[in-house]
């Protein structure tokens, strides 16, 4: 059996959006577990190596796959992570920001597969894709997110049919409510912290808001060989919530 502690040794882990948050978290998980861990996002990573990246421009994911192999000589596990929400309803949100939503949430994850799958097929690697409970439900005012967050899904999907006889995994997690440092100051600024706090509590089978270290420790899981039989698989991360149904 494999040791937990070195699942990764010698191997090149690439995790975009790994700077904050849950990102942050997977990066420092596979790091832990023997990687070599390179991030890619906007702002500096000042705990990796990082690569700055718009991936709003579809030219991006393609010059940071290139960068990591550069770098580090290969490429055994891709993090489709960097995302964004933005809160608008079908009839307020514009073009422009229905577009932005769509390129950096699904086409940056499509194109950097694209570009990583020819060093994926040498090492017989592993894509883990960052959806959310939103791919599968939907809040109000979320309509954009709503639909990327699902196309992550079918993403998934067909990456694990088209290139499973190549050796190459994909699997996709989705998560809840976790307490990263922009939901935490979300509570923070509400008016009543104390009561946002009870509320998410009463939603979540738990009676707790996730952590972004669960989320990692199953990104770590999927994208390790002892999962060896894992793809084209949503899992979902979120304490039950979308499990329970309301009472009218």
């Amino acid at each position: 059996m494999t040791n937990q502690m070195n699942r990764f040794e010698g191997k090149v882990a690439l995790v975009t959006g790994g700077r904050s948050g849950i990102g942050q978290a997977i990066a420092r998980r596979l790091h832990e577990e023997g990687a070599t861990v390179i991030t890619a996002q906007r702002g500096e990573d000042k705990m990796f190596d990082w690569i700055p990246a718009d991936f709003s421009d579809p030219q991006t994911p393609e010059r940071v796959v290139a960068e990591v192999i550069d770098r580090a000589g290969k490429l055994d596990v891709l993090i489709n992570n960097a995302g964004m929400m933005m809160e608008a309803g079908i009839e307020e949100m514009t073009l422009e920001d229905w577009q932005r939503n769509i390129d950096l949430n699904l086409t940056a994850p499509f194109l950097l597969t694209r570009a990583a799958l020819p060093y994926l097929r040498k090492t017989q690697g592993s894509i883990v894709n960052t959806s959310s409970v939103e791919g599968l439900a939907a809040n109000p005012g979320h309509a954009a997110y709503a639909v990327t967050k699902s196309g992550i899904l079918g993403l998934t999907r067909s990456i694990a049919v088209d290139h499973g006889h190549e050796g190459i995994r994909c699997n996709a997690v989705a998560p809840g409510w976790i307490d990263t440092d922009l939901n935490i100051n979300l509570i923070e600024n509400s008016p009543d912290a104390e009561a946002f706090k009870r509320d998410l509590g009463k939603i979540h089978p738990v009676g707790r808001t996730g952590k972004p270290e669960e989320v990692a420790a199953l990104v770590a899981f999927l994208a390790a060989d002892e999962a060896g039989f894992i793809t084209g698989q949503v899992y979902t991360v979120d304490g039950g919530r979308t499990t329970k149904l309301s009472l009218p």
